[in-house]
């Protein structure tokens, strides 16, 4: 379960950024998974919770937004989105495909007081 670990990465980032900002609560945490970190959002929360617990963000509220896998063709140059976990060009049906999104993890913003 790498969602632990991730958890405990982002606790670490919303604490140190709500110290540079002085807040005195975190509310809300939003953030963004690529589908191919394979995050299970239940899991997640979860831990998040519990690596935040007894902190200025218990009871902050995570806000997940899963980016959907996109593809380049690298024999066609035709753009897709993953379907069906195939991974082939959707025009071509080559397997050069190059993924230009899915694999980000990104904390887009930190709420507070």
């Amino acid at each position: 379960m790498h969602e632990i670990r991730i958890a405990e990465d982002l606790a670490a980032i919303v604490l140190e950024t709500a110290r540079k900002e002085r807040l005195i609560k975190v509310t809300k945490v939003n953030i963004s998974f690529g589908q191919l970190i394979q995050i299970v959002p239940e899991i997640f929360e979860f831990a998040f919770s519990e690596a935040v617990r007894n902190t200025i963000s218990q009871d902050a509220k995570l806000s997940i937004e899963i980016i959907q896998v996109k593809m380049k063709c690298s024999e066609c140059g035709s753009e897709f989105y993953l379907h069906d976990n195939a991974f082939n060009c959707t025009n071509c049906a080559s397997s050069e495909i190059n993924i230009i999104e899915g694999k980000e993890l990104f904390v887009n913003s930190i709420e507070g007081e």
